[in-house]
């Protein structure tokens, strides 16, 4: 039963933050009332947080107008047992004064795009292929030494083109261009254009191809920024929908039941066909990590969690998702586009040759930022967040924030002059610096004003100090 009180408790959360759910989840435990202020909703509220909690994380919690905290501080302030009380008394008797934070109005809400609304428009050349597909000329291939499996020679569609649509052989090749193009068929040897020769083409449909979003889709492809968007919305909302009220594991057996997560699939069929090779680089960072972590979510509702060393290879080297007409493992995603064709841990070679068509997807440079943005499925992982092309840095630097700042991502001691990082600054180290001090030197700049990062830049300044790495948790999170 809830408690009555004068004053106001105010929690201050966006969707699909587990440390948001666990502040409010214990709140509800203890029968203490709250109003909850998304920044999703009230994006207006965010400057004045800032300014109020000199934090730019969430949740941020206030009781009437004192600042309690994070999630953390919560629960280190319940543990507390005279403080608690003695915090509970006082919103017991005291009403909000005019210093403390105001509830935004609801009517300077902002709607948010159900996903539900996404509409698909369907490509003409959809039809095209059913009529290839009927065509005949689909068929075995054998050439040499080797054989092609349902597969048309480029002499062959021109042909059919010719004969059935009534055009010359010029336009005919510009419609067999067309058709890899818009990512419906390509050439089995990789190269990127259709020729009116005994060359061999498939379409993708006929690829012998186990990625999650194989499957033909009859839409129109869009910019990747945009259907990026629209994967956002709706993986933010499965999402938060099957996290566990306290925050901290995620219900995938649920999320593979629901209504919801069979429209993901369907919409995950568009990635066949995005066209992402002309995105700007923040429209491919927003793309690409909303892409991976909702493949990772994909992939534990339907092949399960992996849950030793083994299957953890196999599952970031063999899930593998259909994106502008190219398969990308997970490895793919993170090593070979986000950190700009790197090799990645245990890797021998860079993920893409020299000859691969998605170097052209691949970023120019490595952006470090993405480490703090993709989430695996384990414990400790950073917390899942969805990101958007504008803004897109601003976003990562607050993931690496809120990482950074917390327990699982760095320890000092200041008595035993030591510094503890994740080890995901240990595996990806080459993407923070050169040596330890350059490393640390990045963390104490990605650390929120705060005594830990005072600590740090002082031990940093001084050089005497050890680094160290904390052990991984790979406990899986459903």
């Amino acid at each position: 039963m809830a408690m009555e009180l004068k004053g106001r408790v105010l929690v201050y959360s966006i969707l699909g933050c587990p440390h948001c759910m666990k502040a409010k989840n214990t709140l509800q435990e203890l029968g203490v009332p709250y109003t909850d202020i998304s920044l999703e909703k009230y994006p207006q509220a965010r400057q004045d947080l800032q300014m109020r909690a000199q934090k730019r994380t969430v949740p941020q919690i206030f009781f009437n107008a004192k600042h309690i905290g994070g999630n953390d501080d919560l629960q280190n302030l319940i543990k507390d047992q005279e403080k608690w009380t003695e915090a509970l008394d006082e919103l017991k008797t005291t009403p909000p004064g005019p210093d403390a934070p105001p509830v935004p109005d609801p009517s300077t809400a902002v709607e948010s795009s159900d996903p539900g609304d996404i509409v698909c428009e369907p490509d003409e050349y959809a039809e095209f292929v059913k009529e290839l597909r009927n065509s005949g000329i689909i068929k075995d291939h054998r050439s040499l030494l080797r054989s092609y499996k349902n597969s048309f020679s480029g002499r062959e569609f021109v042909d059919w083109v010719v004969k059935t649509k009534q055009v010359d052989r010029e336009r005919a090749v510009e419609m067999g261009q067309a058709l890899i193009d818009r990512h419906f068929g390509h050439q089995l040897k990789n190269q990127e254009t259709f020729q009116d020769a005994d060359v061999y083409y498939r379409l993708l449909e006929d690829d012998d191809s186990s990625a999650l979003n194989a499957g033909p889709s009859d839409c129109n492809p869009r910019p990747a920024g945009e259907l990026g968007e629209d994967l956002r919305k709706l993986i933010l909302k499965i999402y938060s929908s099957y996290l566990s009220a306290d925050g901290k594991k995620v219900n995938y057996n649920g999320i593979g039941k629901s209504s919801e997560f069979e429209q993901y699939v369907r919409l995950a069929k568009e990635l066949v066909r995005v066209q992402i090779v002309e995105a700007t680089r923040e429209e491919k960072l927003a793309f690409f990590i909303n892409v991976y972590n909702a493949q990772v979510i994909h992939a534990n509702v339907t092949m399960g969690p992996p849950v030793n060393l083994w299957q953890r290879y196999k599952f970031f080297n063999t899930v593998r998702y259909i994106i502008g007409g190219h398969q990308y493992s997970l490895q793919d995603i993170e090593n070979g586009v986000l950190r700009a064709n790197r090799k990645g841990m245990g890797m021998l070679m860079k993920p893409f040759g020299s000859s691969d068509p998605r170097l052209k997807v691949a970023l120019e440079t490595p952006e470090p930022l993405i480490h703090f943005a993709l989430v695996c499925g384990a414990k400790s992982c950073p917390p899942i967040k969805t990101y958007s092309a504008e803004g897109i840095y601003e976003q990562l630097n607050l993931a690496a924030e809120s990482f950074l700042e917390g327990e699982d991502g760095c320890q000092v001691d200041m008595s035993k002059r030591t510094i503890k990082l994740s080890q995901i600054l240990k595996w990806y180290s080459v993407d923070f610096g050169k040596n330890k001090d350059e490393v640390v030197d990045w963390v104490h700049k990605h650390l929120p004003d705060s005594e830990k990062k005072t600590q740090v830049g002082e031990l940093l300044q001084s050089k005497n100090y050890k680094l160290s790495h904390m052990p991984y948790d790979w406990g899986i999170n459903s």
